[in-house]
């Protein structure tokens, strides 16, 4: 199976992609698609996990390399970072933010955006920050390619005014495995969340969902997906 379509991942940390997207993700580069990642810091603010004392600056080449390093085990085509203060995203000009995010995806064409939900799935303001931004740009017509925009949701996440887009993890766990792993500087986050990683897939993170929130106009589309591609023009 071949699909070339560009599908946008827009995030406020490395490692945002992987704790919630890596199954679509490594579908989507299976299946001949482009997955594109935006990034809007470096994480330099996190902590450093089993690694030991380092500089903000240090912290932030670390990440770097650990997000290249799971960008390629999940068969992300394109990573980009703007380098905007971590911890600080609510203080960045809201207007430099969406023109970054629109330019990316003007830049790479892409059909669909991916990106956090309201309250950003663990209430940090960095995501929450992220959101309202993807929102207007898409919402607001400054990125005309985009067709549909998805928010993740935690697992077997259900809506009663939406439609949800479940991903079965599968034999895609291991690829979600080592990218987790990847991020070895978060690793207490990564067990906080998933446990110390297995080959076992921990309970509750068999499937990933996607909420369908916006397609071509339409708020909240009532539709029956199979696939990230569907209804795409």
């Amino acid at each position: 199976m071949s699909n070339r379509k560009t599908i946008a991942f827009l995030y406020a940390h490395p490692d945002d992609e992987t704790f919630g997207c890596s199954y679509l993700i490594r579908q989507i580069a299976d299946e001949g698609g482009q997955a594109v990642l935006l990034t809007a810091t470096r994480g330099d603010a996190g902590k450093t996990g089993h690694l030991g004392e380092m500089t903000r600056e240090q912290l932030a080449a670390r990440r770097d390399k650990e997000l290249d390093k799971a960008a390629e085990i999940l068969g992300i085509s394109v990573v980009e970072q703007l380098g905007l203060p971590d911890g600080k995203l609510s203080e960045v000009d809201p207007t430099l933010l969406r023109e970054k995010i629109a330019d990316f995806l003007q830049r790479h064409q892409a059909e669909v955006v991916i990106t956090f939900p309201e309250d950003g799935l663990s209430g940090h303001p960095d995501h929450i920050a992220i959101h309202y931004a993807v929102n207007e740009v898409v919402l607001g017509g400054h990125a005309p390619t985009v067709q549909k925009l998805y928010y993740n949701q935690l697992g077997s996440y259900t809506s009663e005014h939406s439609s949800v887009l479940r991903v079965d993890g599968g034999d895609r766990w291991e690829a979600k495995r080592q990218a987790l792993a990847a991020h070895e500087s978060q690793v207490w986050s990564v067990e906080r969340v998933f446990g110390v990683l297995g080959p076992m897939v921990p309970p509750g993170f068999e499937i990933e969902s996607f909420e369908l929130v916006w397609e071509r106009g339409e708020r909240y589309p009532q539709v029956n997906e199979t696939s990230i591609y569907d209804g795409l023009l």
